[in-house]
Formats: structure tokens, C-alpha cells, sequence
């Protein structure tokens, strides 16, 4: 047989995969002149020749037939060209199981189909359709003993129909040695029967659709064919014929499948009903499980399950469903009342409320609950701070039945910004209080002082999460992701409309916490109004200085926590003006016990000298104003943000006053110790002029305290000064006059002089006495000392010099010899005043003559230097050699 055309060509074949008996087109070159050109045609080596349909020379219709081959080639054989070749391939699959109850859109093999009755030994539960095989691969059993599976996997099951199905142990069973690839495989296959199980009868019409067609294709032919013939309404004809066919065969079907169909029906029922019971078995058992979850407080569970429950049957309009959920509405709301009465709960930590406000935010409970737990924190702050200070107050009446808050400072954790305050409180307190400590201080502690450590302690651990807590709020991340989502909007408007709110909250913290202080240690800052509420303290005394800056230490290292907190610092102000307002007193408290501490100094003043010829007082004195400035030193020191202690003018006014009033009540000290006995000397009235601030009232604006205070020593100085020259110096000038006219001496009529006359060696032993002792006590003091007792003896000599009426001329020498022996004994101590008294002395006696000068210049004495007071090395001229004194040779 010639061929007159080329070889057919299959170049594409669609779909290119199937089950048996899938409806495919062929498409490609020469592939026939018309259908009885067509003598061949294999699919996978099947002949499909009998199901062939030719379209065209490029086009074939046909269904693929049962083969043996997975994939094979597409051949088709022609007259005019013969057998073909094909650049494409077909793969078969695997026909599923059809079930005797199954839809098919194709015909199915008698032979191949799944009948459930042989099937037996597989464990599918009756009401179950599922194929024994889900992977859709083949099944390799493993060798692993059921024992040890069944302890690997305790209470699981390898049953893939089971509730503790475990897909771990179904693969160990029946895969355990497959390959990756068949495995993927089976991951396709379940996909593929997700998709049909989810499809349903959609799937089943898709698949078909082709054969309604052909069916539609062939009743519409016969149709035509016998509207062209007119036997389509004859009796008896083929058309009458067929229809009674298809009745008889219709019923002969309807009596063979009835009670197959009715059992599958009820079963069908049974299913649906099941299903119904297990998808609503949630809502029925919700309310129990609430109540469960609730009692266990597994609060997140609860929020899910009624999500769910919302979502699936907030809407619905099946009674039985709305009473449920109705009942799941009560208990819900039930919770949401026991959360906000456990958010609004003190003491409560920032951690809980955070949790609970996420609850009742995903509970969209009513109102605002966030906000209602900062306000219910505040009230609970200052109802702490209130308590905290009754109790005190209380504890310092020694009412019955409370215990000591003293003790709480120790027993108690502190915070760590108080912790160093018992290491550096010692610093600040001055060395005159640290004398004589030991550890029972604490328990020595005031109460007014225990109560501001403890209030600031009990702000310190409560304000800080207050704070978060309101940040949390703003920044919205106290709600949930999808409350924080659906009330964004809404929750904005409330932060603007609540940020004063809040605001002020705090400030009423801070006043608060101000007030509390101040009526326990500035009660007078206190308005009356608010005295019974943050006053009502009872003290008979004073606190010290030294507590007073330990408490202001406190204070301070409160609002540098609170200052940590990232809080405003106009919210703080009034904890500022506090610590100013307490510096300021503290400087005042200390200076008046400085005041008292020295008023007292002249009790124990013992007059015992040192080697410097000081006595303990000026020492005391300069200990108690050191350990005073000492104590004061980190009071007066300015920290960030603080104002100046001396910015008033009141207040420096009264400071200088109080410094004023110290010295003066030393300088009031030191004179009456110098002119009073030891038991009469009276300081006691000083301490009304020290409180009193007008005792300096007068001094001039323009005064400095180094010009007052060194004006009132001065005048202190030059008071004791003559105090003592009138002690010293009376004794020796009134001897003098007795000492001249002892024995009845007469100027007129008395002896040529042989030397000086005892008065006046007396009067310069007496002299020398005073040089000694000044000298003892302080060496730069005699020549002050001894002028002025010079001036005195020559005033007193000059004075009865010129009393004498007349002199003989022995009695003139012996007058002249004496003035100027004393003269130049204390030559080295004359003033102009003493010179000119001396001086006055001598032109008082008469006149000698030259010779008697003569005489009087060459007499021994006259030659005798040594009566001067040498000054080799010492002011008062006499020589000084350990204990003795170098004496004039005349005495």
C-alpha cells in the first residue's frame, strides 16, 4: 500500500493525565484525511480506536482505555500515512475505589469497584467512608513492636479515624521506610482530597460535565431523528417503546437499591446528626467550661472560647443556639464583674491590673476600666499616706495596741534609693553628734522623723507604678492587639480629655505628700484649715539641726527618684519649696542650739593653760562653730534645681542676726567669767535675746558681721584690758605714797642720798610680778600690759612730786636719783603720756648746780645700766631663762 501523505504527528494531548476512561483531545499533524482514514489509535499500548472520535486532520476526541503502562506514548495509524509518532505522553492513574453508593460521572468497572463488605478486616468504623490508605501510596509495614510504640506514644493511636490519632505513629507503622518523594507524593494526594471533600457535588458536576453533554448531545439527535420520521407520538412506536424501557428499568432499579438507599439515608441522617452534635458540642458545654476555667483562673481560655462562641452564634436565629449563648452572655458578664473588682483591688501589682485590663478590654466590657483602676490607685496612695501618718501621730500619744513604727524602718525593705541614707546621714550630721553613737540610734530615731523616712519609703514604692501605669495608658499597650485596633480612635479622645485629670492627681500626690511633712516639722506653714488633717503632731521639742538635715537628705533623695521617673518638673515644685523652706529652718535650728551650746560653755570653763597660756574656752568655742558650719555644709549646698538658702531677704536678715547673737553671747560669756566668780556668773537670760529676732533690730543695714562682731571684741578687749591694768596697777601706785613718807620721811630735812629707798624697789618688784605673769599666760601682752602700768606709777609719782611744797638739797638729789632709777629701769615701756609724766616730775624738783649735776652724773648708781629692763630678747626687757628672771643689781 502506497502512501501518498506524511506519518501522523501527536504533538499535544489534553488533559495529559487520567483514570481510565477519561474523555481526551488529541491534537497534532496528518492525522487522517477523514474518519475512515483513521485505522489506529493506542493510548499507553491500549486501543482506543472503538471510542475514537475524528475531527479533523488535526484534531481527535476519544476516551483512554484500561493499560497496563502508567505513561506511554500516543499512537495514531492512518491509511494515506501510516503509523505515526508522538513528541508527547499520556500518564494513567490509578482509578479510586467507588463505593456501591458513590456518584460517578463515568462508567464504572463492575470488577474494580470498593465494596465495603470485603473490606472488613481494614477497622473502618461503619459510618465511615474513608479508603484505608489516606496517603494514596503504598503501605510498607515496619518491623517496630506494637510495645514499644504504644510507650512511645502513650494514650495515642496510629488510627487515623481515631480522636488521639498520632500522624507520627501512623507513619512509623506503614512508612518507615518510604521515600522522600513518595511522600511528597502523599502530601498531593491529601491535598487533592481536601479539595473534593470541599468541592462536594460541585466536584462531581465538574468531573461529569462532559458526559452530560455527549447524553445531552444524543437525546437532542434522537429527538431530531424522530420529529424527521413523525413516530414521535405514535403508539406503539420505538419512541413509546424506549420509554417504557427506561420505566421498567427505572423501577426495576428503584425495587433492587430501595432499602440500600433508605439504609444509606438513615445512615446519611445518622452522620449528619452526629456531626451536628460534635460542631455544637462547644456551645452546649460552654457555660460549664467558663465556670471550670474561671474557678482555675485560665481567664485567656475563657476570652477565646466566647471569641469563638460570638463569632459562630452571635447572630444566630435558631432558639436552642440563642438560649446557649444567652447563658454564655451571663456568665461572661459575670466575669467581667469579678475582673473589675479584682483591677480596682489594693494593693494590687502593676503586673495583675496590666493582666486584668487586657481581660476586660478583650471582654469589651462597659466604660473605662483603665482609667477607673488609676483612679481607684490614687485614692489608695493617699489613703496609705493619710493611715501612715495616724498611725504615727497615734504611736506618739502611746495609744494602746499599735506597735512601734520606729521599728518599721528596720524591719522593713527599703528602697534602694533610701538604702545608703543610714551610711551617709552620719556625714551630714557634724561631728559633735556622732560622738558617743552606737547602734541603738535607730531605735532612738523621733517619730516625726521615722514618719517622713517611712512616708517617702511608702510614696517611692507606690508612685513609680502609679506613673507606669498612666504611660501604659497613653501608649495604648495596656490593651490587647485587637482592642487596641477597634478602640484606637475612641481611646484617644479619653487620654486628651483625661491628661489634666491625671495631672492633677499627681499634683495632690505631691501636695500631699508636702503637707504631711510640713505639719510634722513646719506645722507653722500650715494653714488652719488643713491643721487637723496633716497636722495634729504633739511635741514639747524642737528637732536638731542634725535631724533636719538627715530629714532633708531624705527628701531630697525622694525627688531625685521621682525626677528619675521622667515626671514634670512643675508637678515637683512644691516638693522643691519644701526642701528650701526645711533648709532654711535647718540653718535657723542650728544656729540657735549653737547659740544655747555656747551660752553653756561658761560652765565648764576649768582655767586650766595650755603651753600657749589658753585656757579650754576659746577652743570649745571654735569646735562648736566648726561641727555647726560641718553640719551645715550639705544643707547649704545647692543641688540641681534648687534655689539658694540666702536667696530672701528675710532670710538673710535673720541668719545674720542669729550669727550676730553668737558672738555676743560668747563675748557676754567671756566677761562675766573675767569679772564674776565661778558661782555667779548667769547665762540663762541669754536664751530669751537669742530667739528673740528684734535683739539686733537697730544695727544698721550697712553693718557687715565681721564689723559688728569685731567692734563688740574690741570693746570686750579694751574693757578687760583696763579691768585689769585697775587690778594690777592701784595696788602699786597706791603703795607709793605710803612707801615715800614711811618713817616719818621729810623732803626739807633728810640724809644725803646712799641708793634707792625700799618703796621703790616694792613698786618694781610688783612691776616685775605683772611682767611675769602676763608673760606666763602671753608674751605679746606685756608690753601693752606694762605701759600702761608705767603710766599709771609715773602719773602717781609726777602727781606727788608736785604735792611737795619744798625740798632740801639731799632731798631734791635723793628725789631726782629715784625718778630717774625708775625712769630708766622702765625704759623700754615708756609712752609719750608715761615720758611726759616723768618728765613733769623732775622740773618739779629745784634746780641743781652744775657741779652738783657733776656729782649727782658720776654717782654709781647713776652708771648702773643693768637697771634698765634689758630686751636683749624678750618685749618686757627682762631676761627670761627658763623659770628665773635677771633682777636689777640695786635690788
Amino acid at each position: 500500500m502506497s502512501r501518498s501523505r506524511q506519518p501522523p504527528l501527536v504533538t499535544g494531548i489534553s488533559p495529559n493525565e487520567g483514570i481510565p476512561w477519561t474523555k481526551v483531545t488529541i491534537r497534532g499533524e496528518n492525522l487522517g484525511t477523514g474518519p475512515i482514514d483513521l485505522i489506529g489509535l493506542t493510548i499507553c499500548g491500549h486501543n482506543c480506536l472503538l471510542t475514537a472520535e475524528w475531527m479533523s486532520a488535526s484534531k481527535i476526541v476519544c476516551r483512554v482505555g484500561q493499560a497496563k503502562n502508567d505513561k506511554g506514548d500516543i499512537i495514531v495509524t492512518t491509511k494515506s500515512g501510516g503509523k505515526g509518532t508522538s513528541t508527547v505522553s499520556f500518564k494513567l492513574l490509578k482509578p479510586e475505589k467507588i463505593g456501591l453508593l458513590d456518584q460517578s460521572a463515568v462508567w464504572v468497572d463492575e470488577m474494580n469497584y470498593y465494596d465495603m463488605r470485603t473490606d472488613r478486616n481494614k477497622g473502618i468504623p461503619p459510618l465511615s467512608l474513608r479508603p484505608a490508605n489516606p496517603l494514596g501510596i503504598e503501605i510498607e509495614k515496619s518491623k517496630f513492636p506494637q510495645k514499644d510504640l504504644e510507650m512511645l506514644f502513650p494514650g495515642m493511636s496510629a488510627d487515623f479515624t481515631s480522636e488521639n490519632f498520632s500522624a507520627a505513629w501512623y507513619l512509623i507503622e506503614n512508612h518507615s521506610t518510604t521515600s522522600f518523594e513518595q511522600l511528597k507524593m502523599a502530601v498531593t494526594n491529601l491535598k487533592r482530597q481536601a479539595n473534593k471533600k470541599s468541592e462536594g457535588s460541585l466536584a462531581y458536576v465538574k468531573g461529569g460535565l462532559s458526559t452530560f453533554f455527549e447524553a445531552q448531545d444524543a437525546l437532542s439527535a434522537i429527538h431530531q431523528k424522530l420529529e424527521a420520521d413523525g413516530t414521535e407520538k405514535v403508539e406503539g412506536s420505538m419512541t413509546q417503546k424506549l420509554e417504557n424501557v427506561l420505566n421498567r428499568a427505572s423501577n426495576t432499579a428503584d425495587t433492587l437499591f430501595q432499602e440500600v438507599l433508605g439504609r444509606k439515608d438513615k445512615a446519611d441522617s445518622t452522620r449528619n446528626a452526629l456531626n451536628v452534635l460534635q460542631r455544637f458540642k462547644f456551645l452546649f458545654n460552654l457555660p460549664l467550661n467558663i465556670e471550670r476555667n474561671i474557678q482555675k483562673g485560665d481567664y485567656d481560655v475563657v476570652i477565646n472560647d466566647y471569641e469563638k462562641a460570638k463569632s459562630l452564634f452571635g447572630k444566630t436565629e435558631v432558639q436552642v443556639f440563642k438560649k446557649y449563648y444567652a447563658e454564655v452572655e451571663t456568665r461572661i458578664e459575670d466575669l467581667r464583674e469579678l475582673l473589675l473588682a479584682k483591677l480596682l483591688e489594693t494593693p494590687s501589682t502593676l503586673h495583675d491590673q496590666k493582666r486584668y485590663i487586657r481581660y476586660l478590654s478583650d471582654l469589651h466590657a462597659l466604660g473605662d476600666p483603665a482609667w477607673q483602676c488609676i483612679g481607684a490607685q490614687h485614692r489608695w496612695i493617699l489613703q496609705l499616706m493619710h493611715s501612715c501618718k495616724e498611725g504615727y501621730v497615734q504611736d506618739l500619744k502611746g495609744a494602746p495596741g499599735l506597735h512601734s513604727p520606729m521599728l518599721d524602718l528596720d524591719n522593713d525593705t527599703r528602697p534602694l534609693v533610701l538604702g545608703h541614707l543610714s551610711q551617709t546621714a552620719s556625714l551630714k550630721r557634724g561631728s559633735s553628734f556622732q560622738s558617743g553613737r552606737d547602734d541603738t540610734w535607730r531605735y532612738k530615731t523621733p517619730h516625726r522623723v521615722a514618719f517622713v523616712e517611712k512616708l517617702t519609703k511608702l510614696v517611692l514604692s507606690q508612685l513609680p507604678n502609679f506613673w507606669k501605669l498612666w504611660i501604659s495608658y497613653v501608649n495604648g499597650s495596656l490593651f490587647s492587639e485587637t482592642a487596641e485596633k477597634s478602640g484606637q480612635i475612641e481611646r484617644s479622645k479619653n487620654v486628651r480629655q483625661r491628661q489634666n485629670d491625671f495631672k492633677k492627681m499627681i499634683q495632690e500626690v505631691m501636695q500631699c505628700l508636702v503637707k504631711l511633712i510640713r505639719g510634722a516639722l513646719l506645722p507653722l506653714s500650715i494653714p488652719e484649715c488643713g491643721v487637723r488633717q496633716y497636722g495634729g503632731w504633739e511635741v514639747k521639742s524642737e528637732l536638731s539641726g542634725q535631724w533636719l538635715a538627715h530629714v532633708i537628705q531624705t527628701v531630697r533623695l525622694t525627688y531625685e527618684s521621682l525626677t528619675a521617673l521622667e515626671i514634670p518638673n512643675d508637678m515637683l515644685q512644691t516638693i522643691q519649696d519644701l526642701i528650701l523652706d526645711l533648709r532654711v529652718r535647718c540653718v535657723t535650728v542650728t544656729l540657735q542650739h549653737t547659740a544655747e551650746e555656747i551660752k553653756r560653755l561658761a560652765e565648764k570653763e576649768d582655767w586650766i593653760v595650755d603651753n600657749e597660756g589658753l585656757t579650754s574656752l576659746p577652743c570649745q568655742f571654735e569646735q562648736c562653730i566648726v561641727h555647726s558650719l560641718q553640719s551645715l555644709k550639705g544643707v547649704l549646698e545647692c543641688k540641681p534645681g534648687e534655689a539658694s538658702v540666702f536667696q530672701q531677704p528675710k532670710t538673710q536678715e535673720e541668719v545674720c542676726q542669729l550669727s550676730i547673737s553668737i558672738m555676743q553671747i560668747f563675748i557676754y560669756c567671756l566677761e562675766q567669767l573675767s569679772t564674776k566668780p565661778d558661782a555667779d556668773v548667769d547665762t540663762t537670760h541669754l536664751s530669751i535675746d537669742v530667739s528673740s529676732p528684734d535683739l539686733f533690730g537697730s544695727i544698721h543695714e550697712d553693718f557687715s558681721l565681721t564689723s559688728v562682731s569685731m567692734a563688740s571684741l574690741k570693746e570686750l578687749d579694751q574693757r578687760l584690758f583696763e579691768n585689769y591694768i585697775e587690778l594690777k596697777a592701784d595696788p602699786i601706785v597706791g603703795s607709793l605714797e605710803p612707801g615715800i613718807y614711811a618713817g616719818y620721811f621729810d623732803w626739807k630735812d633728810c640724809l644725803p642720798p646712799t641708793g634707792v629707798r625700799n618703796y621703790l624697789k616694792e613698786a618694781l618688784v610688783n612691776i616685775i610680778a605683772v611682767h611675769a605673769e602676763v608673760f606666763t599666760i602671753s608674751k605679746e601682752l606685756v608690753p601693752r600690759v606694762l605701759s600702761k602700768v608705767v603710766e599709771a606709777v609715773s602719773e602717781e609719782l609726777s602727781r606727788l612730786m608736785q604735792c611737795v611744797s619744798s625740798f632740801s638739797k639731799n632731798g631734791a638729789l635723793q628725789a631726782r636719783l629715784e625718778i630717774c632709777a625708775l625712769r630708766d629701769t622702765v625704759a623700754v615701756h615708756l609712752t609719750p603720756e608715761s615720758k611726759s609724766s616723768f618728765k613733769q616730775a623732775l622740773e618739779a624738783l629745784p634746780q641743781l648746780s652744775s657741779g652738783a649735776d657733776k656729782k649727782l652724773k658720776d654717782h654709781p648708781l647713776a652708771k648702773h645700766q643693768s637697771l634698765r629692763l634689758l630686751t636683749s630678747n624678750h618685749p618686757s626687757g627682762l631676761m627670761h631663762r627658763g623659770p628665773y628672771i635677771c633682777f636689777p643689781s640695786f635690788l
